[in-house]
């Protein structure tokens, strides 16, 4: 069994992102758009994190359409309050999510 080097656990029981989630400094903002629609924008998110997989986790969660550009997740709809909780839910920590 492999131990690494710098935490002194077993290389194959860290989960690196799950350590990664807990590090980020995410922000939750609304933006207005033409015609008046309102969009929700997360982001904040370092390389470690798969962007697509917790975008998909925030639209399932929403039932909202929405997309990634630029780092930044896209939602459609104002989903301030709902999208911390889904965060929270798929590992991120609450302290380190500012609205």
């Amino acid at each position: 069994m492999e131990i690494d080097p710098r935490t002194g656990l077993p290389i194959a029981g860290i989960s690196w992102e799950d350590l990664a989630k807990g590090q980020q400094k995410i922000k939750i903002a609304t933006e207005k758009r033409r015609y008046g629609k309102v969009i929700t924008l997360v982001s904040g998110f370092d390389k470690g994190i798969d962007l697509k997989a917790t975008a998909k986790a925030l639209k399932e969660g929403l039932a909202c359409g929405g997309t990634i550009k630029d780092q930044v997740i896209e939602l459609q709809g104002d989903h301030k309050r709902q999208a911390r909780v889904i965060l929270v839910k798929i590992g991120f920590s609450d302290e380190s999510i500012e609205d």
